[in-house]
């Protein structure tokens, strides 16, 4: 099953970068080879061509939620739609990314949100 594991957040924002990082993490270390990593950040339109075909999206980003700071979520994106978990997509509904990519069918789409600390303009 190909599996994209996609990185987003903005790194100017200090904790809202998560998702970035976590995926440079990752890249470090050996992925099977039907396991595809991209840096995304705020810039959801240019991966379009790579959410045309994986069976699994996994998506990481900032969320908040009812933990503290530092607290790891797993949820599907349907969950995180009207419920206390935010998970922005930094302004694009993942759906119609999908679509925009020519999908005709749904990839599993899993979410790991990381609770932020710290939103503010810092690189830390």
């Amino acid at each position: 099953m190909k599996t994209l594991i996609l990185g987003m957040g903005n790194e100017i924002l200090g904790d809202e970068g998560v998702g970035v990082h976590a995926v440079r993490a990752l890249t470090a270390d050996y992925l099977p080879p039907d396991v595809e990593v991209l840096e995304v950040g705020t810039a959801i339109l240019d991966v379009l061509p790579a959410l045309q075909t994986p069976q699994r999206l996994i998506i990481i980003d900032a969320m908040q939620g009812p933990g503290g700071a530092g607290s790891v979520y797993r949820t599907t994106l349907e969950e995180c739609s009207g419920s206390p978990l935010i998970a922005s997509m930094h302004g694009f509904d993942i759906f119609r990314v999908l679509a925009l990519a020519g999908r005709k069918d749904l990839p599993q789409i899993v979410v790991f949100g990381v609770e932020p600390a710290v939103i503010d303009w810092t690189m830390e």
